[in-house]
């Protein structure tokens, strides 16, 4: 297809390109500050959603959090832009992927490698409840790394800000294989020790490559988490069951605390602490005008672009894509790694990969919508405990060669492991796989050279 459709869109000094991550209020898009040339991650909001589903307060919650965390390890909001429909909120790009993808690539982490992200995770941590910011969601899937493998936190999105640091909490909200037992009850639970039996869930997961408490049904796996039913792997040293074991106490009264914690002697190997500058002045202008003047205030949105085929995926977004300079993850056929964000390349015509992924995706029992070389399957979950669904989206990345990016939109990441290997083994006759490759530089040469 050498006339391919080459689209661009533009919001206020951002080029803004493919979509990254989706979820069911927003999409992320891989964009560029035109005046600096940085790579950001923009987070797109729809108005008229946020509004139906009555989640304004909400948005306006998670974004002024985001504003005042100002950590190494917690991922940066930049700013906050209106369009006449979207709300637009720029983020650091971060590159590593999940720290759920290590877990699932390794099984398990080395005592010293889990020891290095618990410290920074209890570093974040400890920095949000000294402003207030009680996360509330604590999981790996929710944890990054960027390209120096340094952990990052993300999406506060159920977090909450308390007032002077006091007072108990109510909403129960939170992953449930992670959540702390009080959240369960009825009397309330104190934000700092509900976070810090999510760490503790975390480290355990790091070190043992699967969950302390996992049960079928909702009321069998919070009747373990009560009675904080689980038991160490025998590989665990001494010193990380010990802390685990005081983390993972079901009285939050009695339950190790972050300054203890940091006392600790396992905690505290090859610990380094961070060096933070003064805290920053922090404005919540630019939120106070999104929110306050939703229908009003707006950047300037342009779209250029011509049908007649999948959008064109330029060099510097592949190369983002691919952390760093190494492509041989689009093409390696060993690869048994499956993130909840995966890709595969075929030589096959566009239209051809789109009939092909609707009729294997029906042959699944999944629900199909496609529109614009962009597909959404749908169905629901073999536990049968929610929804299940994926978005598949075409891109070009050269003459004749295209890259089909397939993104978890709602369900367990696990759940989507299966999928995506089960899809995979049914789409074998359009998917592409170089007979040799001899090395890998070779193979970046030539991927790189045919991108315009």
């Amino acid at each position: 297809m050498a006339s391919a459709a080459a689209r661009k869109k533009r919001v206020g000094r951002y080029e803004v390109g493919r979509t990254i991550g989706q979820g069911t209020f927003a999409k992320v898009k891989f964009a560029v500050d035109a005046e600096t040339g940085a790579a950001v991650a923009m987070k797109v909001l729809d108005k008229e959603t946020i509004l139906s589903h009555r989640m304004l307060h909400q948005i306006k919650r998670e974004i002024s959090i985001m504003k005042i965390v100002r950590h190494p390890n917690i991922v940066r909001l930049n700013e906050v832009l209106a369009g006449k429909t979207k709300i637009y909120i720029i983020l650091e790009l971060i590159t590593g992927g999940e720290l759920f993808d290590r877990i699932a690539h390794h099984g398990k982490l080395r005592e010293n490698e889990a020891g290095k992200y618990f410290q920074q995770l209890i570093d974040a941590i400890d920095y949000c409840h000294s402003k207030g910011v009680y996360h509330r969601d604590l999981k790996p899937e929710n944890l990054l790394l960027d390209a120096r493998g340094n952990l990052k936190v993300s999406d506060f999105g159920l977090s909450t800000l308390s007032q002077n640091g006091v007072g108990l909490l109510h909403t129960k909200c939170g992953t449930p294989n992670y959540v702390a037992p009080e959240v369960l009850g009825s009397n309330g639970y104190d934000g700092s020790a509900a976070d810090i039996w999510s760490c503790g869930v975390i480290l355990y997961v790091l070190m043992a490559g699967y969950l302390p408490f996992e049960e079928n049904d909702l009321p069998s796996l919070y009747e373990k988490i009560t009675a904080a039913q689980y038991s160490c792997p025998y590989w665990f040293s001494p010193g990380a069951s010990s802390l685990i074991q005081r983390i993972l106490d079901p009285n939050p009264k009695t339950r190790i605390t972050i300054e203890e914690i940091r006392a600790d002697p396992w905690f505290k190997k090859n610990y380094v602490a961070i060096r933070r500058g003064e805290d920053e002045n922090v404005s919540l202008d630019d939120v106070q005008a999104v929110f306050d003047n939703i229908e009003d205030k707006y950047v300037s949105e342009e779209v250029t672009h011509k049908d007649g085929g999948p959008l064109m995926m330029n060099a510097f977004e592949m190369i983002t894509l691919s952390q760093g300079l190494d492509l041989s993850a689009l093409f390696d056929r060993q690869q048994e790694f499956v993130k909840r964000q995966t890709r595969f390349v075929s030589r096959k015509p566009a239209m051809t990969i789109v009939a092909t992924i609707e009729v294997v995706a029906e042959s699944m029992g999944l629900k199909v919508h496609s529109q614009n070389y962009k597909l959404r399957l749908e169905g629901t979950s073999p536990n049968r405990m929610g929804q299940f669904a994926v978005v598949l989206e075409i891109f070009e990345v050269a003459p004749s060669l295209y890259m089909v990016d397939v993104r978890k939109v709602a369900g367990e990441t696990l759940e989507y492991h299966r999928f995506y290997k089960n899809l995979c083994s049914k789409l074998d006759s359009i998917i592409w796989r170089p007979i040799e490759v001899s090395a890998k530089s070779t193979l970046l040469r030539t991927t790189t050279r045919c991108v315009p």
